[in-house]
């Protein structure tokens, strides 16, 4: 991915990938968002936003979800208004789970097993950051982007890809603890 990227208001994750193949299961990507405030900002998320939810304050919404990847071009997107984001909201973590409802105790899907992904992330008509999870084969779910906040509260991306095999529910409540 691209370089790291200042003075952010209002970005755009979209995610890809093509569907399973005909009489298998569907593969099932969703993009989630980890807030975190300057109290605990490497602890629990003070707002995670996924499919089924959206922050309180209309922030971060989920504009579009796709549980096949079936579709043009990007399945599902989320758009984050960081310019509108409370002072005490200090990181944002994205990350991407696969859903995979395989039997209770099977190796899960992973990247490597899922055809055509990609992640772009865009201001307006600006590329930030576009990649693929090509890095993270045997992920079952990784980060895409790391925004955080400054002192005068100008927004930085760092978008590094990074992998993880946890299940969903640990991913999604420990993708904002590394430092």
């Amino acid at each position: 991915m691209d370089a790291v990227r200042k003075g952010l208001a209002k970005v755009e994750i979209a995610l890809r990938w093509d569907p399973s193949p005909a009489g298998t299961p569907p593969h099932d990507l969703d993009i989630v968002a980890a807030v975190y405030s300057a109290a605990d900002p490497y602890g629990e998320p003070a707002q995670l936003v996924h499919f089924g939810s959206r922050s309180p304050d209309g922030t971060i919404t989920l504009d579009r979800d796709s549980r096949t990847g079936q579709g043009f071009g990007f399945d599902e997107v989320m758009t984050l208004e960081l310019n509108r984001m409370r002072p005490e909201s200090v990181r944002v973590v994205v990350g991407v789970v696969i859903q995979d409802a395989g039997p209770r105790g099977a190796r899960r899907k992973t990247f490597a097993a899922i055809g055509g992904t990609g992640v772009r992330i865009r201001e307006g008509y600006t590329d930030l950051a576009v990649s693929d999870f090509a890095s993270v084969p045997e992920a079952t779910a990784a980060t895409v982007a790391l925004f955080t906040r400054d002192t005068a509260g100008s927004w930085t991306l760092d978008p590094t890809v990074r992998g993880s095999d946890a299940p969903p529910e640990d991913f999604v409540r420990t993708m904002g603890t590394h430092r």
